[in-house]
């Protein structure tokens, strides 16, 4: 993700941030956090707690010695077959995690997190023809997660998040140098 010819770190913690700056949460969550990219954009000052959550314990491991003075509780979980049962905080961010999880109960699990007046931020990958849905690349762990990505329509997903009540507020696709796109929808509850 962070090699030159795939660049999608820095496009990912900058789609976190615009969020983070349209939103100013006092709470988040962060779903699939993995390393934590992105986490030192998040200003402190008005964001008082951070719920991260992810699949892998080595990845939530990795977050908590990179930034031990965040404000951070780490949960270690599959959002694709269990059920998150946390309390609601303003903004829920998910970025590439629907390709993987799935929109139904990794779904329901984000709208149950977001409180009465929130927000949930999604960032999907959009189809491509100039690259592979996950970018080939030296790092050998990136490859065996192409078996487990699935593009998201981003009309289905609208119309899903829609049906929980949620509103889309704004919206932006980015281009990446290889080819790829992602789009970011941020949705107000």
């Amino acid at each position: 993700m962070c090699s030159r010819n795939v660049a999608q770190l820095d496009m990912l913690a900058e789609l976190f941030e615009r969020s983070l700056t349209i939103c100013r949460p006092d709470s988040l969550a962060i779903l699939g956090i993995a390393g934590g990219n992105g986490l030192d954009r998040v200003d402190l000052r008005s964001t008082k707690r951070i719920l991260g959550v992810d699949i892998h314990p080595d990845y939530l491991e990795s977050v908590r010695e990179r930034y031990p003075g965040l404000p951070l509780k780490l949960v270690c979980m599959d959002l694709q077959r269990e059920t998150l049962d946390e309390t609601p905080v303003q903004l829920v961010h998910a970025a590439l995690v629907f390709e993987h999880a799935g929109t139904d109960q990794c779904l329901r699990n984000a709208v149950s997190l977001v409180r009465d007046d929130g927000f949930l931020s999604v960032v999907l990958q959009l189809p491509s023809n100039a690259d592979t849905p996950v970018s080939q690349t030296s790092v050998l762990s990136m490859q065996q997660l192409s078996g487990h990505f699935r593009f998201v329509d981003k009309g289905n997903l609208i119309a899903a998040v829609g049906g929980f009540g949620f509103s889309l507020f704004y919206e932006l696709r980015h281009e990446l140098p290889a080819g790829k796109s992602f789009w970011l929808g941020i949705f107000k509850r």
